[in-house]
């Protein structure tokens, strides 16, 4: 069987999450042979997926500005073949803030990996986004590649999305140019960047944004699509606060499904083939898991394959999709969320085994019908 998890996040990364469960599986079901393939959607975590799964993979620090304007150390991914990966979420995500700042926080911190990574010679770059903390439009993390953002006066705007709204020039003379091999950006929603499914209108108030803030953002976000081009309406555009828009239309990054890509480059279909059972999970199952994120991701190919799926999640906050022949919230097994991620890990085994013991039952109802 195999357990192929996303991170639970603040809690535990992917390989710990699969760590726990095999364990808690090996606890009722210690003859079952168990592969690990931790999963990520392009956010937290990612790097460390890359990092576990592509044999060579060199992590390379990095001293970032974060977004909120304190310096900190970060690091990028060198993996074989001169390919760079940068993860948005450990150089400009959401944990890192001390208190949110939906319209002064900034994307700088990425461009300087990106930087980094092209000063040691990267070929090619892999850009994860996702968990971020700003709705800039990518804007800090082109500027420190070169570009320049200027008012009607020619005044640079200070960073972050809250000023775009006085965005009058763009000048991009000066920003470096991509790698030979290319950009690309792993996505982790399909979100347009502007209206009412677009970057600050979803996922503004995740990071702080009132109501105000969120109308604020849309009119800079609008302005700088005026200005820069690009395709502002394509599928995973307003993905990190717009960076996914913004590293498109001036760096030509093509918008990938970051589930998708590292489900292949960790090899989980080759692992997937001739397995009785799939174990997959993240930290809370909602409506939205199925949409580019990595429960959703694995189920698809689990369904192509016809291996049945068992789900642990932290909270269960949507009914099981058809294919998933059970799950298991932590939430439960804990008395509550507060316990749960106390001690992740206990209540990870306490699924795992939890989840074996579904897929006993399951297979004596199948043997009983034969």
């Amino acid at each position: 069987m195999v357990i192929a998890p996303d991170s639970f996040k603040g809690s535990a990364s992917a390989t710990q999450v699969a760590a726990s469960l095999a364990q808690g599986w090996h606890s009722r079901r210690p003859q079952d042979e168990i592969v690990s393939v931790p999963i990520a959607d392009g956010g937290e975590g990612t790097l460390d997926v890359f990092a576990a799964t592509v044999p060579g993979a060199r992590r390379r620090p990095v001293r970032v500005t974060g977004p909120d304007g304190r310096p900190r150390d970060g690091e990028w991914l060198a993996l074989p073949g001169q390919v760079a990966v940068v993860e948005l979420a450990g150089v400009s995500g959401l944990p890192l803030m001390r208190t949110p700042d939906p319209l002064g926080a900034h994307t700088l911190g990425v461009g300087q990996a990106l930087a980094a990574a092209l000063r040691d010679g990267a070929r090619q770059v892999l850009v994860t986004l996702g968990g971020s903390a700003s709705t800039d439009g990518g804007t800090a993390a082109l500027t420190a590649l070169g570009a320049r953002f200027a008012d009607v006066n020619g005044v640079v705007l200070p960073l972050g999305g809250g000023s775009l709204i006085t965005l009058g020039q763009v000048d991009l003379a000066r920003l470096l140019p991509p790698p030979p091999g290319g950009v690309r950006c792993l996505v982790d929603v399909d979100a347009p960047l502007l209206g009412d499914a677009g970057a600050a209108a979803v996922f503004g108030p995740q990071k702080g944004a009132t109501p105000a803030d969120v109308g604020h953002l849309t009119a800079g976000l609008a302005r700088l699509a005026g200005l820069l081009g690009g395709d502002p309406a394509a599928p995973g555009a307003g993905a990190a606060g717009g960076t996914a828009y913004g590293l498109a239309a001036a760096w030509g990054a093509d918008l990938v499904s970051g589930v998708q890509t590292i489900i292949e480059v960790a090899g989980l279909p080759d692992a997937l083939t001739g397995s009785d059972w799939l174990v997959t999970g993240e930290g809370r199952f909602d409506r939205t898991s199925l949409g580019g994120k990595v429960v959703g991701g694995v189920l698809g190919l689990a369904r192509q394959q016809a291996v049945p799926v068992l789900v642990a999640a932290g909270q269960l906050d949507a009914p099981w999709p058809e294919g998933v022949a059970g799950a298991v919230a932590l939430a439960r097994l804990a008395g509550g969320i507060p316990a749960a991620l106390a001690d992740p890990h206990r209540w990870l085994h306490a699924a795992g085994a939890e989840l074996a013991d579904r897929a006993e039952q399951v297979g004596r109802a199948e043997r009983a019908d034969t």
